[in-house]
């Protein structure tokens, strides 16, 4: 095997050698012997291909490497010094930087691997036991990354509603209305007209069968036209055949559909888009779709996409957000920032709303909250933001999860949050009563743990805000207010936190985040179909 398991960490400040022609053994995989296209670092420390690694962990393998070690390849994260290194290395040497490998061949070579390692233990496997092994666990495949790709500016009309669903609360003081789809939703446009006589019959779609095979033509095929084709259909039987969503969401579809989020014709990459926000409805999907090695294609599309593909990676990216697992992930892969530029300056209403539930969603965890505090401007943005009646709803909620951090409580009491607040709330600036509780909410929780909040309330005036709004708001306002006024009148030295917790903020707090209610709708969505 090429590579040297030991060179852990350290051979990301590598700095190739322009005088060889060889690449060195720290920009190899391992496993290929290869130069690494994605290179990741997995949880042992070591750097692999992705989809080497990938291969490895879905086939419950770990190699022996030269230094006797096997690595751990539970998490994978993109290692960008080595990739830098690796492309430094190929501009020096006049090489071409390496192509993505072949999803088969790292299979040949694993399995390979297996056999060498179960003969070095004294066992021997036949191919059908492996193979066997293997569809009982289903390897589920990163694409390469797609973040050299170019600016896009193709633009695709789609129609739009949203719908929702009603779902019971656990609380019995909340009855929860939860949207259940991203305001892009689409129910028909003009990429989705199919003719009757398609090739895939939507009734038959388990992995493996001929119609899949069909399918899977179509989207490896190198024509344009049959690409453009199968993903209008994987579109459309998404969108209206609900059962198949977990079945279609196969490693090898989805490592197709990862190749064409990323291609230059619009419709290709619209409709390849909305596909997969189709396939993240269903709960079992959102861990391997991110896993799968989509994150960077969303921010790439965030970034330089379409409108309409814009709307569809935001769209994603709250439905993958909704599943705990993805939280962390997707804030490590870097969302954050696009997400928060798309809800700044987005074309589309609709890319801009599922940016601001997106970021709700991440921000749920305090690694993502501490994130976006450290984005500069992003608090200050924040609170304008919260200003305007068309996004005032969702960005409390967003600064409800940030106050509920240190980091979070002190930049936005430097930025003024308190006086700001306590503004809206006595300009009557908030449409809804719901959203009142939000703004209360969000003070509520800047006076948690902060010595300084009591004088900048009283500059404010908040005194007589937040009376008002204990004789006349609603139940939660009404609480949350005379809480308030107890912490502001020096009656007790802290909020009762555990009382706090315990009836909720709009929504619900919980132990280390808010989760407060828009408009008496908690947009905790799950993505719509397309």
């Amino acid at each position: 095997m090429g590579g040297n398991g030991k060179h852990r960490w350290k051979i990301s400040f590598y700095r190739s050698n322009s005088s060889s022609r060889l690449p060195p053994k720290e920009l190899l995989c391992p496993i290929s012997g290869s130069l690494m296209s994605d290179p990741v670092v997995v949880s042992s420390g070591q750097t692999f291909e992705r989809l080497s690694a990938q291969v490895c962990r879905d086939f419950g393998f770990s190699p022996k490497l030269e230094d006797g070690s096997r690595p751990d390849f539970s998490t994978m994260i993109s290692n960008l010094a080595i990739k830098s290194t690796i492309q430094n290395w190929c501009h020096h040497n006049n090489t071409e930087y390496p192509q993505a490998p072949d999803l088969f061949s790292v299979e040949k070579t694993v399995r390979t691997l297996i056999a060498d390692d179960r003969e070095d233990q004294g066992i021997r496997v036949s191919e059908s036991e492996l193979l066997n092994g293997v569809a009982e666990r289903p390897p589920i495949m990163f694409t390469h990354a797609a973040t050299e790709l170019g600016r896009r500016v193709d633009h695709f009309y789609s129609s739009s509603s949203e719908d929702s669903v009603v779902i019971p609360s656990a609380s019995p003081l909340t009855p929860l209305p939860f949207a259940t789809r991203p305001s892009c939703y689409s129910s028909s446009s003009s990429s989705d007209i199919i003719a009757e006589d398609e090739t895939l019959n939507p009734n038959s779609s388990s992995p493996g069968c001929e119609e899949e095979e069909q399918l899977m033509l179509k989207l490896r095929s190198s024509e344009v036209i049959e690409q453009e084709e199968a993903v209008i259909l994987l579109r459309k039987l998404t969108r209206t055949k609900e059962e198949l969503r977990v079945s279609l969401c196969t490693p090898r579809l989805l490592s197709a559909v990862g190749s064409l989020i990323i291609s230059r014709y619009s419709t290709v990459q619209q409709n390849a888009l909305a596909s997969l926000v189709n396939l993240s409805l269903e709960k079992p999907n959102k861990v391997k779709i991110v896993r799968s090695g989509f994150v960077p294609h969303l921010v790439d599309v965030l970034k330089g996409g379409s409108s309409e593909s814009q709307e569809h990676a935001a769209g994603a990216l709250f439905s993958l957000a909704l599943e705990e697992d993805n939280k962390m992930a997707i804030g490590v892969l870097g969302a954050l920032p696009p997400l928060m530029h798309a809800l700044v300056r987005a074309e589309s209403v609709r890319t801009r709303h599922d940016s601001a539930l997106a970021l709700y969603h991440l921000t749920l965890v305090e690694s993502n909250r501490v994130k976006l505090v450290k984005q500069p401007n992003a608090i200050p943005t924040l609170l304008a933001l919260a200003k305007s009646p068309a996004s005032a709803s969702r960005v409390l909620l967003i600064l409800c999860n940030l106050a509920s951090c240190n980091e979070g409580r002190s930049a936005m009491l430097d930025a003024n949050a308190v006086e700001c607040l306590v503004g809206m709330l006595r300009r009557s600036e908030l449409e809804s009563e719901s959203t009142r509780e939000n703004c209360v909410a969000a003070l509520y929780a800047l006076s948690h743990g902060s010595m300084r909040f009591r004088g900048l309330a009283r500059e404010a005036k908040a005194v007589e805000v937040l009376g008002e709004i204990e004789k006349n708001g609603s139940e939660r306002a009404r609480e949350k207010a005379k809480r308030l006024l107890t912490v502001m009148r020096g009656r007790e030295d802290e909020p009762n936190w555990d009382s706090v917790l315990e009836s909720g903020a709009g929504v619900g707090l919980g132990p280390t985040h808010y989760r407060v209610g828009v408009g008496r709708n908690l947009h905790t969505a799950n993505s719509t179909t397309f």
